[in-house]
């Protein structure tokens, strides 16, 4: 049965390489996950975060820098406004519900901010014990594999141009990497806009990490994101380089597709049974609400012109 087991996870690797869909991939990853389990757990939650890393990186040789410059402007209000109201919200739903403060906080974190991310940075300053990542981590992942195949549905249905899309992806998806996946569904500038607004969004770990410690009285050691420099940098590179070079950055750009989708199957391979009997009922109502919220507030601004 283990020998089976290696064999699925290895050949779910390469069928999600070689089609380069993030939802098949995560689909690919969620049922090896559920029907078989993870015979790689260690290397597959060390391994998904730097591929994704690397593969954002890649997606920047794909954006002219102007767009990158454009879309990150167009965010950053709503990113600033958003994220109080998001943890504030999330909060008061939380105590109404009765979820216990610290799994409530990193939830509300998480859906402001950018999901897993987000609750890695913060639990540590608040002390999480394993049960409540366990439970924050799970809603958070739990909502970003529905979001994945939702939200394409939902934009296509409201007729949301790619701006529209890319932007209210951005905001109203936990995950970087679901971020990635549902606007590449949607289309190029649906993917260009997302992927810089997320990152902008994602720079947010490190002030409100550091007020969380300030409030709690810690001293804590925030990890910069400086993945996101270096896809600036890829933007930069692709928009100055010489024209020889155009092909080769469609190269990168389509091995940063590859990446991701490898990625979204890493990820879901991750989630188990027990991760799911963890969440309970309240802390996924809490982030279930806490989402709606969310994703209807930016749905409103969004096709408002507000953004």
């Amino acid at each position: 049965m283990k020998i089976v087991n290696k064999i699925a996870f290895v050949a779910g690797i390469f069928a999600s390489a070689y089609l380069a869909s993030p939802p098949i991939a995560l689909a690919f990853g969620l049922a090896q996950a559920l029907a078989l389990g993870n015979p790689f757990p260690e290397f597959t939650s060390r391994s998904s975060k730097w591929l994704l890393q690397i593969s954002v990186v890649g997606l920047g040789f794909g954006m002219s820098l102007t767009e990158v410059l454009h879309a990150g402007r167009t965010g950053f209000l709503y990113t600033l406004i958003g994220i109080s109201f998001a943890v504030g919200c999330g909060l008061l739903l939380g105590r109404a519900l009765s979820v216990e403060r610290t799994p409530s906080l990193l939830i509300s974190v998480g859906t402001a901010i950018c999901g897993g991310s987000a609750i890695a940075a913060v639990g540590p300053v608040v002390d999480a014990d394993d049960h409540d990542m366990a439970v924050s981590l799970g809603t958070v992942f739990i909502l970003n594999a529905i979001a994945l195949f939702v939200f394409p549905v939902v934009g296509h249905r409201l007729a949301l141009t790619q701006n529209q899309f890319g932007i209210w992806s951005a905001l109203a998806i936990h995950d970087t990497s679901s971020v990635v996946g549902a606007a590449a569904r949607y289309g190029g500038v649906a993917l260009a806009v997302a992927t810089t607004v997320k990152l902008t969004r994602a720079l947010w770990i490190v002030p409100v990490t550091l007020a969380v410690a300030a409030l709690n009285k810690h001293k804590v050691r925030v990890q910069m994101p400086w993945f996101i420099l270096f896809f600036l940098l890829a933007s930069v590179a692709r928009s100055y380089s010489p024209q020889f070079f155009i092909p080769a950055y469609g190269y990168l750009l389509m091995a940063a597709k590859i990446g991701l989708a490898v990625t979204l199957f890493l990820i879901g391979s991750g989630l188990s049974r027990k991760a799911i009997a963890e969440v309970g009922v309240r802390p996924l109502v809490q982030g279930i609400v806490l989402w709606a919220i969310v994703a209807a507030g930016s749905m409103w601004l969004v096709r408002s012109g507000l953004l």
